[in-house]
């Protein structure tokens, strides 16, 4: 199977954001004094709509998701300037190979679309993407296939040529909803077996692998 079309979640597949994201959930529970997280049960929201991410913490709590996501939101823009983010190994390197086969490259994520481009220009691959879909540009965020569905129909991609990467269980079970083949990545902040439970079709501890699917 060659895949024509490839559509990426952000953090924890391209970028390493994990240490930016969990310090900023954790101030963020910090100031509203909210019990404590571990740091497996904060992970856990990333990959989450920011908007939705509260009550998938909090269930048992009467929270207030658009409080939870403009405090997350505020300390975000301030950690953010003092935790490394760094692209994964080989991610470049496999882009830059699919590019030049002239894939269809997309990403589906619950990060705001300004903000990914913001990466993205920082790298200088945003002209790679031939859209980018964020927690701002759909009505309903992963584990929904909408992010997807919308790229497809966008781009006028069929799903039995695309393949839907991501390091959470919401971007497999997105992607599969959709129709797509998905792929997990193992080194991001999912765990392989939640992966694996979840339906992916492949995992790959090493993104360079994506190449020889």
């Amino acid at each position: 199977m060659e895949f024509k079309n490839y559509i990426f979640d952000f953090d924890g597949t391209l970028m390493d954001t994990a240490n930016v994201i969990l310090s900023t959930i954790k101030e963020t529970i910090r100031q509203m004094g909210l019990p404590y997280r571990t740091d497996d049960q904060c992970k856990s929201i990333i990959g989450i709509r920011t908007d939705e991410a509260g009550k998938h913490l909090y269930p048992e709590l009467d929270i207030s998701n658009k409080e939870f996501a403009a405090v997350f939101r505020k300390n975000y823009d301030i950690i953010k300037n003092n935790c490394e983010t760094k692209v994964f190994p080989g991610v470049i390197e496999a882009l830059t190979a699919l590019r030049d086969k002239g894939c269809g490259l997309a990403i589906a994520s619950s990060r705001r679309v300004s903000s990914i481009h913001d990466y993205l220009n920082a790298l200088g691959i945003d002209d790679w993407f031939v859209e980018v879909v964020g927690a701002d540009t759909v009505t309903k965020g992963k584990p929904d296939p909408e992010p997807v569905l919308k790229v497809l129909a966008d781009q006028q991609w069929q799903a039995k040529d695309t393949i839907v990467v991501g390091d959470a269980p919401v971007d497999i079970l997105m992607g599969k909803a959709a129709g797509c083949y998905t792929c997990g990545v193992t080194y991001g902040n999912g765990k392989p077996q939640d992966l694996k439970d979840a339906g992916a079709n492949y995992l790959i501890d090493d993104f360079l692998k994506i190449l020889s699917l």
